[in-house]
């Protein structure tokens, strides 16, 4: 099967703590089942749940797991997307986020573990997240089973109907936007720097 006959896969992408667990439940309350293996469980820095799928972890060697994705939505961190196979297509919605609340929200899930938090400095992490993000950017522009929509969690959270209006006419008009607004919590935002 080639890659224009197949159904397109929602992924939901970004860098971590970039919102795309909220995503995964704005497309489910809209009416996307997640794939999801409820391995990883709530806690304090997601209590609503991660709707981690332990399989992507693992696509390079074995992605059988896109057999049971069609029509569902399944949540990958960008850099395991260089991994998916080219015999499929893919819809992506990209969640972005600014950088210093990446950084901030990260620190804070890794202090709570008792992991030290990266030994780069700020400046210099969010410099590596800026170059990893346009080297990702000019891979996929490349990729023609590529669907991308970029998403951004502050704007989620600013007006939920349009940034839900907009996921849905990506994935073709049938998701129940009211649905989707309705699971956007604005108070799990904690991590809020101001604009530069």
């Amino acid at each position: 099967m080639s890659a224009q006959d197949s159904e397109p896969i929602t992924i939901v992408s970004g860098l971590p703590r970039s919102g795309t667990s909220m995503m995964m439940r704005m497309l489910e309350a809209g009416g996307v089942s997640p794939l999801t293996d409820h391995v990883r469980k709530p806690d304090e820095d997601n209590p609503l749940g991660y709707y981690e799928f332990e399989a992507v972890k693992q696509t390079k060697k074995d992605a059988s797991w896109l057999q049971q994705a069609a029509g569902k939505a399944v949540k990958m961190v960008y850099r395991l997307l260089y991994d998916l196979p080219p015999d499929h297509r893919y819809r992506v919605l990209f969640m972005r986020r600014k950088l210093e609340e990446v950084i901030a929200s990260q620190d804070v899930m890794l202090s709570r573990r008792g992991r030290r938090a990266d030994t780069l400095s700020r400046d210099r992490l969010r410099g590596l997240f800026e170059e990893q993000l346009h080297e990702f950017e000019r891979w996929v522009a490349r990729q023609p089973n590529f669907q991308i929509l970029d998403v951004s969690y502050n704007d989620v959270l600013a007006d939920p109907r349009a940034a839900a209006q907009a996921v849905n006419q990506f994935l073709g008009g049938a998701l129940n936007v009211e649905a989707m607004v309705k699971v956007v919590e604005p108070m799990l935002y904690r991590q809020r720097v101001g604009d530069r």
